[in-house]
């Protein structure tokens, strides 16, 4: 017989994907908590609590799976009276709702990525709506995530993200400004600025794109040190913002810009509205324009119809572009999306190999350039201690995807949170060695 839990009123949310679902968990634990509600984020087992709240991912299939297996485990528990109720929300229920709700009826309810007044509602809290712009953070309390749009509007053949976050939709300049300002009295010193697509930034709300002027509002928050720049889609980017960038300290030479892949072919059938051309001659005008920037991309390999020849002109790009940051992805084929018209026909074992062969070359490009930075001192933000070690990142670097600075704390001690000169004196790969300079 199930028996009730003797953990009473406490809510566990648990976030899986990626830092826009960070963000989302944060604003609804934010809400709970002002309705009196006690809340914590991704608590230990031993104070799990007894209403667990699952912010979903559903973005490709190792994503889904792990949503789908943290639903099922949480399902178990509630079974067996460890749990009273769970709850899912996010991308994976907003697109899977139906087939959830009959593969696995005892949760309790299912909610999608717009639909925070009824989770509210559901756990017993109301929806205030004087609470926008107010953030219970999650992440380090150096840097939060800004999230300055929803949605998107472009048209990527293999992207499920517009059906489940909808038409792209941005924050008003106002809005995200005074969540700054509300983030730096609370002692973030760095913003990460994302959206499924920067570059579109204002289009909706102002008739053009405005990514600059919100930059340029948002360097005047006292408090911020760093502002960051995630998910700028290639086509029409903003080329201003790399004017301000040069000449406002306050915006990391950074940033994230998700190419897929190059091939020609590959590019149209993707629909990325860009070639192999246009693509480089933008690279060009980056680097020609911020010589310091660091650039992130992200790669898409055993698309369907990927040629030897297209992944041999990826390979040739990846070598020639030298970029500071990469990540390769496989092909993820998903229903409902243009491409899943497509035959999948790259094999499995074909696109890890692939996958594998350009971080392998990323891997020595990386060795390379971090080798340059041997001897160099660079300031750098310190996240906190992880075993023997104080870790901090370079402005050339984002949180939990790039390189991070390793300072000996058996040597040295720094303040978690706070910005420090470090002299780099070795290098690996995907690390940076460094001492604090007196």
């Amino acid at each position: 017989m199930r028996t009730k839990s003797l953990k009473k009123n406490k809510i566990n949310v648990i976030t899986l994907g990626c830092s826009k679902n960070v963000y989302d968990s944060e604003v609804l634990m934010t809400q709970l908590k002002a309705s009196g509600k006690d809340v914590e984020h991704e608590a230990p087992r031993d104070r799990e609590g007894n209403i667990i709240v699952i912010n979903t991912c559903g973005f490709i299939d190792n994503a889904k799976a792990e949503s789908v297996n943290t639903i099922l485990e949480y399902a178990e528990k509630k079974d067996r009276g460890e749990v009273d109720k769970v709850f899912v929300t996010g991308c994976l229920s907003e697109r899977y709702r139906p087939d959830l709700e009959k593969e696995i009826p005892n949760i309790d309810a299912f909610f999608g990525t717009t639909d925070l007044p009824l989770l509210l509602k559901a756990l017993g809290a109301d929806y205030k709506h004087e609470l926008l712009g107010e953030r219970l953070t999650t992440t380090p309390k150096n840097y939060a995530y800004l999230k300055i749009a929803e949605g998107c509007d472009r048209p990527c053949s293999f992207c499920a993200i517009p059906l489940m976050r909808g038409k792209h939709k941005s924050q008003p300049i106002e809005k995200l400004v005074a969540e700054a300002k509300s983030l730096a009295k609370n002692g973030v010193k760095e913003l990460i600025l994302i959206a499924q697509d920067l570059t579109y930034y204002g289009l909706d709300l102002y008739g053009k794109r405005t990514l600059a002027e919100l930059l340029q509002a948002l360097v005047e928050v006292e408090g911020i040190e760093w502002i960051r720049l995630h998910y700028a889609f290639p086509t029409g980017f903003p080329m201003e913002v790399l004017d301000l960038m040069k000449v406002e300290p306050k915006i990391c030479n950074y940033i994230d810009i998700p190419l897929q892949h190059i091939s020609d072919p590959i590019l149209k059938s993707m629909r990325r509205g860009t070639t192999e051309a246009k693509t480089t001659a933008l690279l060009q005008e980056f680097r020609a324009r911020v010589p310091e920037m660091a650039i992130r991309t992200t790669l898409i390999v055993g698309y369907p119809g990927e040629t030897e020849a297209d992944f041999e002109c990826l390979k040739n790009f990846v070598r020639t572009m030298r970029f500071d940051r990469l990540g390769c992805f496989t092909y993820s084929h998903e229903e409902d999306t243009h491409a899943f018209q497509y035959e999948n026909n790259v094999p499995d074992d074909v696109k890890k190999a692939r996958a594998a062969e350009i971080m392998d070359i990323q891997s020595e490009i990386s060795w390379e350039l971090n080798q340059q930075k041997v001897g160099k001192t660079f300031r750098c933000v310190i996240d906190r201690k992880e075993g023997g070690y104080f870790v901090g990142r370079t402005e050339f670097d984002s949180p939990d995807v790039d390189n991070e600075v390793l300072i000996d704390a058996s040597a040295h001690y720094l303040k978690i949170g706070e910005f420090a000169d470090i002299e780099i004196i070795d290098a690996a790969d995907f690390d940076l060695y460094g001492v604090p300079v007196k």
